[in-house]
């Protein structure tokens, strides 16, 4: 279960953060299909990758993901603003992983639990993951695949996923694919 950052220490210094964009967006919805054929027909994104439980990611600006799409889990098709559609999280670029250490050590110091840190399979970017006061995910990463028009996203590769920003550190990614 996520926990929440409602009782953050005071800060004993500034913060390291110093966002370069916003990353991506991943909705819940309440009918992936056809929000694949709006977003790529009225928003012009393209599917960059599919997953097997039924989610998708889109792309738009050379990113692996500019937006995720994934069933709602109470879903309902005449009201998916009610029940169905949802802000899963919201992902903020920054520089570098010597970046995330800093941050996810001031994250700490803040007394903010962090949910996730590492490497993701899909997209290949290295993060630091928690929830703000009111719930909602928040994702800070680093180093996104690039994809030009054409190109096809790295294949997911065997093992593990990479959980500590050391570890992601460590075993670097391949430049190529």
């Amino acid at each position: 279960m996520d926990q929440t950052a409602t009782d953050i220490r005071p800060a004993t210094r500034a913060s390291p953060v110093r966002i370069k964009k916003l990353g991506h967006i991943v909705l819940e919805v309440s009918d992936v299909e056809r929000s694949i054929k709006f977003y790529t027909e009225v928003l012009n994104f393209r599917v960059s990758d599919r997953q097997e439980t039924g989610g998708a990611f889109l792309t738009g600006i050379g990113d692996h993901h500019t937006i995720g799409l994934f069933p709602s889990a109470g879903a309902q098709a005449e009201k998916p603003a009610h029940d169905g559609a949802r802000l899963n999280h919201f992902a903020l670029q920054v520089g570098s992983i010597e970046e995330l250490f800093d941050i996810r050590a001031y994250l700490q110091e803040r007394g903010v639990p962090i949910n996730f840190q590492g490497r993701r399979r899909l997209g290949g970017h290295t993060s630091v993951e928690f929830v703000d006061p009111d719930g909602f995910h928040v994702e800070l990463f680093c180093d996104m695949d690039q994809l030009a028009p054409g190109q096809r996203s790295r294949p997911m590769g065997a093992g593990p996923r990479i959980e500590s920003l050391e570890a992601a550190r460590d075993n670097p990614k391949p430049p190529t694919w």
